[in-house]
Formats: structure tokens, sequence, C-alpha cells
């Protein structure tokens, strides 16, 4: 199965974030949302990853407020990301080997999804 069909069965919403917003108000989204990660946008392109993980060990451990730490500071910038195009099957490979629960997926730079581990292990 390939990543489109995947997220023509799950949905193609992404919540996301902007890099400026405060860490304290990524993590309000995710709770509302009650979700683990959120794509952070900037001018409609994706610049990183913001997870509960990120939060636990960049905010938490060091001491800083999450009222006062923007997004930017603690994101994950260097994202794995797939394209629509991609065997499903090699995407929990690559997840699994990477450590990582949630995978953007990009169309030509544009965010066209998000996948997590537990959808794709759902589908296969």
């Amino acid at each position: 199965m390939r990543v489109k069909k995947l997220l023509d069965s799950i949905g193609r919403d992404v919540d996301t974030v902007s890099p400026d917003e405060t860490v304290y108000d990524a993590l309000a989204l995710m709770a509302k949302k009650e979700i683990g990660a959120l794509v952070v946008l900037e001018k409609k392109k994706m610049v990183g990853i913001i997870s509960e993980r990120d939060y636990a060990r960049k905010v938490i451990l060091k001491g800083k407020s999450s009222k006062k730490t923007k997004v930017r500071e603690i994101m994950t910038s260097d994202v794995i990301h797939v394209s629509p195009d991609q065997k499903v099957g090699k995407c929990l490979s690559l997840m699994t080997k990477k450590r990582i629960r949630h995978m953007p997926v990009l169309e030509k730079d544009r965010l066209v999804g998000l996948l997590t581990i537990e959808e794709i292990k759902g589908k296969i």
C-alpha cells in the first residue's frame, strides 16, 4: 500500500503551529486535540515538528518556562518526511529505525498529511 492510499482512508488534516508561538500554547493545542505532536509551519512551509518528547527533554529537564520559550527554540528542524508515493511498509521501517512516532507527508515541499506509527500499524 502507498502512503497516498493510507492518507485517503485516515484523512489529511494536520494540526500545525507557528514557530513564534509559545511552547505552552503548542502544548495546550496538543492537549485539546489529544495528539502528541504538531507540525511547525512558517509561511505555509514546514520548518519543523514539536512533540511531547521535545517538551520533556528540552523544556522540563532544562528548567525552562513553557510560557516564555518559543516553539522554534525546541522544535526538531531536521524532520524526516516521506512523499505520498512511498510504500507504507517502508515508512514503518524508517520510523522504527529512527525511533520516531510522527512522519509528515510532503508533496513538492507542501504538507499534505501526517502519519503516526499507530495508524500505520493499524493498517498493515
